[in-house]
């Protein structure tokens, strides 16, 4: 379970609060400068981690309530229920107001308080629930999976939102493990699955699938990071009862920005590789990112959306504000896609992530997508390295399935039977695994520092 920071000014729990939640995994260090820049006054978490913000609670003069038991100087989460409405204030709260900050480093950079306010997350929960097709979504009878942690956007918006909205039951696994998830489908006829590519791949290669009972299922929703056709296809095949579908989201952005259920025909009716449709009371646009000039349909380029849902801000930097949401108020999202002639949104890649060489441009998504379709592959990750003659060359790391012996050449032929020429891997590197953040995007930084360091020319 997520730590979960509150902004309060008292321990009188007034209403109002503002919340911001952290990785329960965050050191000490990461977790007090989140505090400190939220202006936290109350951490609510788990006995288990209250050690890691006793230091920070002491020397900023914050409380900590614990759910589970109340170590000594931590308060337990029991106290919440004693308190006596009639005790508390009253508050006016505009629909202008912020309720939520969670953290995001944006198109780039550091990490930053995104201001989500109330009207904000309304509309983004309508724009995803409050539709007329009950097979498009969800149901107040649903079972709704949770196995993405809470303190990510996705799970807290998509999920736990959207699931209070209509009125369904949701089911948390608080670790992830291709077994239990099976288990746990059979036991508790989930019907509604969101989830992201890692978890998409573990069902896809698990040889276990045959031993359950998964008929329950009626939706698959995965988003944080494309999702190739190839990986779709073995999907589809172990759930054919099943919709499967894409959606596109960021947190600046409140978060969703399009579903493949938005406004699908029928509930198969998806095309793979898209990401759907932009919701509802939403506008979006694709822009070249030198000229900012829009873009016709089926020509990549940055997206852009503008709506109510959008963030309202970053916290306390103006700069990294005007550089996101311009003064039409479209929001810059920094990633490239294309819409088709059906209006459906397909992304290519992150700005920032695009490989070039000699000019061509390189999605390293695309090549990670036939890279997971091999079956001596469990995993893998594609990201650019400097080159004195193109400019960048495409790398990838790879993670060996279980007793393959599969080598580096042996993928570099394998690649090069299926892409043009710009798009060949230069080197394959072997690891034991990808790194990746809680929501399953892969961390292209860390395996730059591993070129430089683990991997000298």
């Amino acid at each position: 379970m997520a730590s979960l920071v509150m902004s309060t000014p008292t321990l009188s729990f007034l209403r109002g609060a503002i919340a911001t939640a952290a990785n329960p995994f965050f050191t000490p260090a990461e977790i007090a400068k989140q505090a400190k820049a939220s202006n936290s006054k109350l951490i609510i978490t788990q006995a288990a981690y209250a050690d890691k913000v006793k230091d920070l609670a002491s020397d900023h003069g914050i409380k900590i309530l614990c759910i589970d038991s109340a170590p000594d100087g931590c308060l337990h989460f029991s106290g919440l229920s004693e308190a006596n409405e009639i005790d508390m204030p009253d508050v006016d709260i505009s629909p202008e107001d912020v309720v939520a900050l969670p953290y995001s480093s944006g198109t780039t950079g550091l990490p930053k308080g995104v201001m989500l306010t109330h009207k904000g997350l309304v509309t983004s929960v309508a724009q995803q629930v409050d539709g007329d097709n009950p097979n498009l979504y969800f149901r107040s009878e649903d079972v709704i999976l949770c196995v993405l942690p809470m303190f990510h956007i996705y799970a807290l918006n998509s999920i736990m939102l959207c699931g209070l909205r209509v009125g369904a039951a949701i089911l948390i696994m608080p670790k992830f493990d291709i077994g239990a998830l099976l288990q746990l489908i059979q036991k508790y006829k989930i019907t509604i699955a969101p989830i992201v590519p890692p978890i998409v791949l573990s069902i896809a290669k698990s040889p276990d699938t045959d031993k359950y009972d998964l008929s329950s299922i009626r939706m698959l929703k995965s988003g944080a990071a494309p999702l190739g056709k190839e990986l779709e296809d073995s999907v589809r095949a172990k759930f054919p009862q099943a919709t499967l579908g894409q959606g596109y989201g960021m947190t600046e952005a409140g978060p969703v920005l399009a579903m493949c259920l938005a406004f699908a025909k029928e509930p198969f009716d998806i095309k793979p590789g898209a990401c759907g449709t932009v919701v509802r009371n939403a506008e979006m646009k694709i822009v070249d990112p030198e000229t900012g000039e829009s873009l016709p349909r089926n020509q990549p380029g940055e997206i852009c959306i503008r709506g109510d849902q959008i963030m309202k801000g970053y916290l306390n930097d103006p700069e990294a504000t005007a550089r996101t949401i311009d003064k039409q108020g479209w929001l810059h999202t920094g990633d490239i896609g294309f819409i088709d002639d059906d209006d459906e949104l397909f992304i290519v890649d992150r700005l920032k992530e695009i490989i070039k060489y000699k000019g061509f441009q390189v999605a390293p998504a695309e090549i990670e997508a036939l890279l997971l379709a091999h079956p001596e592959i469990s995993d893998a990750a594609v990201v650019g390295t400097k080159d004195e003659g193109a400019g960048e060359v495409p790398v990838a790391f790879v993670v060996r399935s279980d007793k393959s012996q599969i080598t580096e050449d042996d993928i570099k032929q394998y690649i090069y039977k299926q892409v043009v020429f710009y798009k060949r891997i230069s080197r394959v590197f072997f690891v034991e695994a990808i790194p990746k953040a809680p929501s399953g995007k892969i961390l292209r930084k860390i395996l730059r520092e591993k070129l430089a360091t683990d991997f000298p020319k």
